[in-house]
């Protein structure tokens, strides 16, 4: 892993709220149970509220925004990855109260972690996103599968 990666960061600044891509350090992230060079993320609704000053999702300042990300293993913790695996996370804390994927790199904990699906490159899953991803389930679950 390199020394710094690149994060677009929201500050507070007086009323309102700042963004700005900076440089960061590995050490700047949440210690959690994996670490995954982020290839990809969606742009979802949450997001937009993130950098909205009354959107009400983020509660800390300083915080990386991204409800979602698709990207390979690092470090894991967790013995079922290995670094070079292909994961997604969607959903949980992440880009809420939890830094999130709008980074080259993030920290989460293992629970939060979901095996890229087979046939499923990582830029189609962010395509697809969490919208696509919980459409996906709806029209499962009425499906009956």
């Amino acid at each position: 892993m390199e020394n710094t990666f690149k994060a677009l960061v929201i500050e507070q600044e007086n009323e309102g709220l700042n963004l700005e891509i900076k440089e960061m350090k590995p050490s700047d992230l949440p210690d959690d149970d994996f670490l995954i060079k982020v290839k990809y993320s969606g742009i979802n609704y949450k997001d937009g509220l993130a950098a909205h000053p009354d959107g009400k999702i983020v509660n800390q300042y300083p915080f990386i925004p991204g409800i979602d990300l698709a990207g390979e293993v690092v470090l894991s913790k967790d013995e079922r990855y290995k670094k070079g695996d292909a994961v997604i996370v969607t959903s949980y804390e992440l880009g809420v109260s939890h830094f999130g994927g709008y980074s080259e790199y993030a920290s989460v904990p293992s629970e939060w972690i979901v095996p890229l699906p087979s046939g499923l490159s990582l830029r189609e899953s962010m395509i697809m996103g969490t919208a696509g991803f919980t459409a996906a389930l709806s029209i499962q679950r009425l499906e009956g599968d």
